[in-house]
């Protein structure tokens, strides 16, 4: 005799819907957001379909459509040419480089929207890496003083959440002293700090012309092998004032988001990365996989591993569905 019937559960949509654990509403969405020079651009990433970069009048406007379907929130990034890159990222701490600008702009006319920025070299940097590099190597004390003034160009400039994905030591303590100094008490970091040396970024560096131009980001970001680095990498961005931490990539780390929401009692956040949409994108377009359905599997299987927020390509699209 079955005393237990599971499936009893599972009879009908409302009683399924009942008793749903996880929901994926459009408050969890965080739109990464591609920023280029000039007026009146808009340019698809080639690898990413449905993805373009904006010149800042367009930008705001896309800001304005998307903020119509209830994405409150944007990590923007900056894709600029060659002139203005040098060793040192100077253009990055620029207050009147397209940048904050841009922060200023959003922040002008939408003020409500919470805005994310990016604190890394590498979209600013000659050498396309997120440190100073010195001898073929990756210097890591002489890289946060630059990281410092990035964020505080930003926090200046109106930005709500400071983002450094650049992975160097110490360097959450180091930005979070320098905003407070300067007092920026109330700007809050979220720490990449599980960023693995992923395949699944390729995209995203075609977006931003942002690869490095020599060797790879081994010696910084973390090895796709190992989970109990991730909690020291966590405890380290705790301890030192991160108010989010962040997993990067989330598909593919999805046991790594668990980990660090089961051990820390801040929000875990996790990014959708450029190469887990363009996967789905690529499957979608040759009739593989319906994109609608596996695009929401896909977002809640991140929500249900424990991210608090989502950083993800999918935002705009997923919030026309949820929003029917």
């Amino acid at each position: 005799m079955l005393t237990r019937r599971p499936r009893r559960n599972r009879k009908s949509a409302g009683v399924r819907q009942m008793v749903q654990e996880t929901q994926l509403t459009v408050d969890d969405f965080i739109f990464p957001l591609f920023l280029i020079e000039g007026e009146n651009k808009k340019e698809e990433v080639s690898s990413m379909p449905g993805i373009y970069r904006y010149t800042l009048d367009l930008l705001l406007e896309e800001v304005g459509e998307c903020v119509a379907l209830g994405i409150n929130a944007y990590c923007i990034f900056p894709s600029l040419g060659e002139d203005k890159k040098d060793s040192l990222a100077t253009e990055g701490s620029n207050p009147e480089g397209i940048y904050q600008i841009a922060l200023r702009s959003i922040k002008e006319k939408y003020p409500d929207t919470v805005v994310m920025t990016d604190v890394a070299m590498d979209p600013y940097s000659s050498d396309g890496h997120d440190g100073i590099v010195k001898e073929g190597k990756i210097v890591n004390d002489e890289t946060l003083e630059v990281l410092g003034k990035m964020a505080l160009a930003q926090a200046a400039a109106g930005a709500d959440i400071i983002g450094p994905s650049d992975m160097m030591d110490g360097r959450i303590g180091y930005i979070r002293e320098v905003l407070d100094d300067n007092g920026y008490t109330d700007v809050s970091i979220m720490s990449y700090s599980a960023k693995y040396a992923s395949a699944f970024y390729g995209p995203f560096r075609d977006a931003l012309d942002s690869a490095p131009k020599f060797g790879d980001k081994k010696t910084y970001q973390m090895d796709p092998a190992n989970v109990k680095e991730a909690l020291i990498e966590a405890e380290l961005d705790y301890v030192e004032g991160a108010d989010f931490l962040m997993v990067k990539p989330a598909l593919s780390y999805l046991d790594v988001i668990k980990t660090l929401a089961d051990n820390f009692d801040v929000p875990i956040t996790a990014y959708n990365v450029s190469g887990e949409y363009a996967m789905l994108k690529a499957a979608a377009q040759n009739g593989w996989l319906e994109n609608d359905k596996t695009m929401l599997e896909m977002l809640l299987s991140i929500k249900r591993a424990g991210a608090s927020a989502i950083l993800t390509y999918f935002a705009k699209e997923a919030a026309v569905l949820l929003n029917k």
